[in-house]
């Protein structure tokens, strides 16, 4: 496992995001594991997120900018199975110890995920006009 958690370490790059020595670990292990992450795996959720609107949102091409943050917002928040593969498209990059890390505060953690995920999605929602 040490080869898998050193090659991930590699791939995933520096950590992002501003961390000093007065940081909170769930914000420590945020700006170095999971923006790392959100960055590496970026083009995925946009397929993701793609895929998503043509099975369920066919209309979302013909919606107000407003209204698709909403969808992007409602989508991740709400539908439970979409939120899930979301969360192990992330969960799959952390090395072992960083999994240690987060299942003692899962929660907290995931919804800085979620939260950093959205936004993201909606910082580019322009990548989601129509085909």
């Amino acid at each position: 496992m040490e080869q898998r958690d050193k090659l991930i370490k590699e791939l995933r790059g520096e950590s992002l995001g501003e961390s000093n020595i007065q940081s909170l670990s769930d914000e420590l292990f945020q700006n170095e594991v999971i923006r790392p992450i959100l960055k590496l795996q970026n083009d995925l959720f946009i397929a993701s997120f793609q895929n998503y609107i043509s099975k369920y949102k066919r209309d979302f091409y013909t919606k107000s900018v407003e209204n698709k943050l909403a969808i992007i917002e409602n989508a991740i928040q709400k539908d439970i199975k979409f939120r899930n593969a979301l969360k192990g498209m992330i969960i799959a990059l952390f090395t072992t110890d960083e999994y240690s890390i987060y299942i003692q505060n899962s929660s907290n953690l995931n919804k800085r995920m979620m939260n950093l995920l959205i936004e993201r999605l909606k910082n580019q929602v322009q990548l989601f006009d129509a085909p």
